[in-house]
């Protein structure tokens, strides 16, 4: 585990850089085009970037990006 100091500043940063980041993993996981393989590596990286940002967000803002956890198993 890793601890870090980030001043005001720097935490509204992040919460930019993660939200972006999730933005573009959900549109690539709505591509019907997408291999499934591919979904599912985006997939597991969306979950860490998700806990990542849960730390910092409101839990308003959170629940935007929450994906239900029945997703995956319907898409399979």
């Amino acid at each position: 585990m890793l601890g870090f100091l980030f001043n005001e500043r720097e935490c509204r940063e992040l919460d930019y850089v993660l939200r972006k980041e999730l933005d573009e993993m959900l549109f690539d996981l709505n591509d019907k085009r997408m291999d499934q393989e591919i979904k599912g590596a985006i997939e597991s990286r969306y979950k860490v970037i998700f806990r990542m940002y849960a730390r910092l967000a409101s839990p308003k803002e959170i629940s935007k990006y929450a994906r239900n956890r029945n997703h995956q198993a319907q898409k399979k």
